[in-house]
């Protein structure tokens, strides 16, 4: 790839930049936050990048920081929550770079904050649209051409509340933790397709949602503001264990992993040679003994 790498994979290995050398990967909700990250870990790596997103001032921004380091994107205007939208910017992304290869599913709202008894009905199931459905209609927009390729990444970013409760964030605890159990069984539809989704969770990060914990102060109990508090002190989980981890789910060292939930503290660099329990790392509940 031309040009100087980007300053977030920097410390990358060059095996690991080279990885996904022009393929072709869509991001949505790359317009910011951990979305734009991953769009801009991906390009140094020498993809070809599509950038989805709604604001049109970010899909800018965005595209201008992977031009002056050297990488190719293409801007897609779209929400995903309508899936003729999506279905036009898919179509758009191959006509300039080929079918998509991989999928990178990052567009989320937060949605209300607070208890369920004072939640906006409407807000939340906006929430369950965006962060549910959206990875839907992003899936099956790209599925029919991996699956006459024979081969495919999806991953989807997961966050609070899949793998446990969280109060006070119900609409969006629910729709990650429906969003895993709709990969797991992906998964296993599209098995003997050559093609592996997963869940990724990317820990906590600075972006715009911990703006929007702090803001909520007590409505969403003391223990959140603390994590946030810590998170816009720290800046969080760094963007290059996030982008390393997404290289691996989306290269062919994880072609033996699918339908599964990775946080990205997890220890995940031992899967790339160890076989995989099928109850590691998903959502099944303990069986009793």
């Amino acid at each position: 790839m031309g040009g100087k790498k980007c300053a977030h994979v920097g410390a990358f290995e060059s095996r690991d930049l080279q990885n996904l050398k022009d393929v072709t990967v869509l991001v949505t909700g790359a317009g910011r936050g951990v979305g734009k990250r991953l769009a801009l870990g991906f390009a140094a790596a020498g993809a070809r990048v599509g950038l989805l997103a709604r604001s049109k001032a970010e899909l800018d921004l965005a595209d201008l920081e992977i031009e002056h380091a050297g990488g190719a994107a293409l801007r897609l205007r779209a929400d995903v929550t309508d899936f003729e939208q999506v279905m036009a910017a898919v179509d758009r992304m191959r006509g300039h770079y080929g079918s998509v290869q991989v999928l990178v599913c990052a567009a989320a709202v937060q949605g209300p904050l607070g208890p369920l008894w004072e939640s906006n009905p409407k807000a939340w199931a906006e929430t369950i649209q965006t962060n549910l459905v959206g990875v839907m209609h992003c899936c099956r927009a790209v599925l029919p051409g991996m699956i006459e390729k024979r081969a495919g990444k999806i991953i989807a970013l997961s966050g609070g509340g899949a793998a446990k409760p969280r109060p006070f964030f119900s609409a969006y605890a629910t729709a990650k933790a429906a969003m895993a159990r709709l990969v797991e069984t992906i998964a296993e539809e599209v098995r003997d397709h050559n093609i592996q989704i997963n869940c990724m969770s990317p820990g906590g990060a600075y972006t715009s949602m911990t703006d929007e914990i702090l803001r909520a102060g007590d409505k969403v109990g003391a223990q959140e503001i603390e994590d946030a508090v810590q998170v816009r002190q720290t800046g969080g989980i760094s963007p290059e264990k996030q982008i390393q981890l997404a290289l691996f789910l989306a290269s062919e060292e994880s072609n033996h992993i699918s339908g599964k939930l990775i946080n990205v503290n997890d220890d995940w660099k031992k899967l790339k040679s160890g076989n995989i329990h099928s109850e590691i790392f998903t959502l099944r509940r303990v069986q009793k003994v």
